[in-house]
């Protein structure tokens, strides 16, 4: 499973963080923080999800309010949002 993190799109509502330990607060910038992303694109931020912490990766992606959490299986097919 892989995460996306559009961090351009993110307007610091911190939810995720409280989901997953994997997403960290930036109070400074107002934006969360994908831990470990490797940026793949301009503000889009992107890494593996280990098979143990994928439930949180969901609970993260899914409690973000602007959809700047995206979340795909190991083909490659996008399941959230």
């Amino acid at each position: 499973m892989r995460i996306e993190f559009d961090q351009d799109t993110c307007i610091g509502m911190f939810q995720c963080t409280a989901e997953w330990d994997e997403f960290e607060e930036d109070n400074d910038a107002g934006k969360a923080i994908l831990v470990d992303g490797e940026e793949v694109d301009e503000d889009l931020f992107a890494r593996e999800v280990p098979e143990t912490a994928e439930l949180d990766a969901k609970f993260a992606a899914r409690s973000c309010p602007v959809d700047a959490i995206a979340v795909y299986d190991d083909d490659g097919e996008q399941i959230i949002p």
